[in-house]
């Protein structure tokens, strides 16, 4: 079984940045795969896969719904229209998986790490995310409505018009990565931290950002959104 450490990278409980902020760092993953299996068959639904390498497979169109894959690797997978709804990811690592319309809707990901994913229209809505790391890549048009996020870090990533309408997120991280077009309607944000954002565009849901932190230039940066929000009109 893979395993990780109980606190973390050690960043768990104090303030990001030491500036005093108070916002509770992400606990990260530390996933450490056995010794796997390669494996080389269909998804199946309510699948059970333990300890496998899933390697340079064209998983495309496949049903694995209900499936549980613990202590797993999908690497360079084709993921186009591949239905998950309701699998479970755990202790795992997902490295260059690519794909249109992937449906991951109301999945569990729990202690992964996703590497250079490069996704469009992923469907996340009513997903679960603990312990995740997302590192690199792109994806594009992202459904997170709905959506639990704990303890998750976006580091060097591309997030085009991301979709967290309703979402719930908490001890978030944002570093060195885009956010295009965001969409915050109705999202609740605790310690969620955006000052490490390349990019911050936020197209609805600026009032939603109470719970998180930003920094100075990133303020400035939204005040054309915040005064429009609030119905201030700036003249010179």
């Amino acid at each position: 079984m893979a395993r990780r450490a109980a606190g973390g990278t050690g960043r768990t409980g104090g303030a990001v940045g030491g500036g005093g902020s108070g916002v509770r760092a992400a606990r990260r993953p530390e996933v450490r795969l056995p010794a796997l299996e390669a494996y080389g068959g269909e998804l199946e639904p309510d699948g059970d896969y333990d300890g496998l390498e899933f390697r340079d497979l064209d998983l495309a169109g496949q049903d694995g719904g209900g499936a549980r894959f613990m202590d797993c690797a999908l690497t360079e997978c084709a993921l186009d229209e591949t239905r998950l709804r309701h699998a479970r990811f755990l202790d795992s690592v997902l490295t260059g998986v690519r794909g249109v319309g992937t449906d991951l809707s109301e999945a569990t990901l729990r202690d992964v790490e996703s590497v250079d994913a490069r996704l469009g229209g992923v469907q996340l809505h009513g997903a679960v995310l603990e312990r995740v790391v997302i590192r690199g890549g792109k994806i594009d048009y992202p459904n997170l409505r709905a959506a639990r996020l704990r303890d998750v870090v976006f580091e060097g990533c591309v997030l085009v018009e991301p979709d967290f309408g309703g979402a719930r997120l908490e001890r978030v991280e944002f570093i060195d990565c885009a956010l295009r077009r965001a969409d915050l309607t109705g999202a609740t944000l605790t310690d969620v931290d955006l000052r490490g954002a390349a990019e911050l565009d936020i197209a609805r849901g600026v009032e939603r950002l109470a719970g998180a932190v930003v920094s100075p230039a990133q303020l400035l940066d939204l005040a054309p959104v915040l005064a429009g929000q609030l119905g201030i009109r700036v003249e010179g």
